[in-house]
């Protein structure tokens, strides 16, 4: 077996990678559809709060989920939850495709949208809380690379399929017709991704039966799982600044949608938009892998620790730059460094709370993780909608994203604080 290599005879990391990647190609195709449905088809000119509103719509869900996720993951078989999740997604979807063709905006169409995305954390977090079970202990970062950044390409792919596939269908139906199309296609996908769950064995992904744990107990599980993170400061540290950069990733999301719905592009041409933010949103996908596959490297020379913290600060110099020429070219230049920087920090920060937590508590260890994520991911969409006008037009936004990255990397993240006292 190769070193810090997690590809060798019958390693079961393909199984995993393919079941994540079919289901993030599917959110892409998805997500594609919701935006052009809500945020740019030509009835609907999107400000600073109505964006903001549908991230959180978005993300909100797994804040309730998440404390019954994560007991649930370490009680029962996660291969089993993450099939029926999907099976469950894929209905949604079917659902979300009727209102969608009918044209329908209200309580029904959110509701459905919201168990869309609160799946979608579950099957994730059961597949990050199973992979040091299929991998070495050296091979982590390498394992997470691989799951996490071909995920996010997957959906930035994804999101690029359902952008082509649509103009497709506008040429021959109406557009909410072509945005139903394109929520089925991605439903397949997510079917897919059931069926190919089944490679996997009951416990492959754990828990074993000796860890299962007796009671369900929502929120005090959540509790749980910061107390045993709170025996691993490093991991937790780790985890809120992985939060705060997500956060601030998605504030300045928001401004380059707004940007280029708005400001880049006329308003009265949704289309000029949508794919503008496509555009951005494939540079981003190119950082992501980008900082997936130096980040192994330079965690060798640098230690994960001291390379969270770089990674923290490394596009503080293009953001300053932004704040005051926004313009296309740098919008794109930003996207790629802030998204190179951001993965190389949730890749390392995976491999560091997977490499720590015992597999009886990794459950709720990673529902945490991802309750706080989303948390802060909200609040970055909350602070863009106080300070973003509907032109996107904004240099205090990313100056006070650099002014929350520096005081993260010395602070949360000084040198004397995080660190692990006992080695990897």
């Amino acid at each position: 077996m190769t070193k810090n290599w997690p590809f060798h005879p019958g390693s079961k990391l393909p199984k995993i990678l393919t079941i994540r990647w079919l289901g993030q190609i599917g959110d892409g195709i998805f997500q594609s559809a919701l935006a052009s449905f809500v945020l740019f088809s030509p009835e609907r000119q999107p400000n600073a709060v109505g964006a903001a509103t549908a991230f959180a719509v978005v993300l909100l869900p797994y804040s309730f989920v998440g404390p019954y996720a994560g007991v649930f993951l370490d009680r029962f078989s996660r291969q089993r939850i993450v099939q029926f999740s999907n099976f469950i997604r894929a209905t949604d979807l079917a659902l979300i495709a009727i209102l969608i063709k009918s044209g329908a905006t209200g309580v029904g169409l959110t509701l459905l949208v919201l168990v869309a995305f609160g799946i979608n954390r579950l099957i994730l977090s059961g597949l990050s809380a199973g992979l040091p079970l299929i991998v070495e202990r050296e091979e982590l970062i390498s394992a997470n690379a691989l799951a996490v950044t071909g995920g996010s390409i997957g959906v930035v792919i994804g999101g690029g399929i359902g952008i082509g596939i649509k103009k497709l269908f506008d040429a021959h139906g109406k557009s909410d017709l072509s945005d139903a199309k394109v929520i089925l296609i991605a439903m397949l996908l997510y079917i897919a991704s059931a069926l190919f769950t089944r490679r996997l064995a009951r416990r492959d992904i754990g828990p074993a039966e000796h860890e299962i744990t007796p009671e369900v107990r929502g929120w005090r599980e959540l509790q749980e799982g910061l107390r045993i993170l709170k025996n691993h400061p490093d991991a937790l540290r780790g985890i809120f600044a992985t939060a705060i950069q997500r956060g601030g990733l998605t504030a300045l999301t928001l401004m380059g949608l707004l940007l280029e719905r708005n400001s880049f592009n006329p308003p009265n041409n949704p289309d000029a938009g949508l794919a503008g933010f496509a555009k951005a949103l494939a540079v981003a996908g190119v950082g992501f892998g980008v900082g997936s596959f130096i980040t192994p490297f330079f965690v060798n020379y640098f230690g994960r620790h001291r390379w969270i913290r770089i990674m923290m600060v490394g596009p503080i110099p293009f953001l300053v730059l932004f704040a005051f020429v926004q313009q296309v070219w740098l919008l794109l230049t930003t996207a790629f460094f802030i998204a190179t920087c951001g993965q190389a920090v949730k890749v390392t920060n995976d491999a560091l709370v997977q490499s720590q937590i015992a597999d009886e508590y990794r459950g709720r260890v990673f529902a945490f993780y991802d309750v706080a994520v989303n948390g802060i991911i909200v609040l970055g969409a909350i602070v863009a909608a106080v300070l973003l006008p509907t032109s996107g037009k904004s240099a205090v936004l990313p100056l006070l994203t650099v002014a929350v990255f520096v005081a993260t990397s010395l602070l949360l993240l000084r040198g004397s604080k995080f660190f692990i006292a006992r080695p990897l």
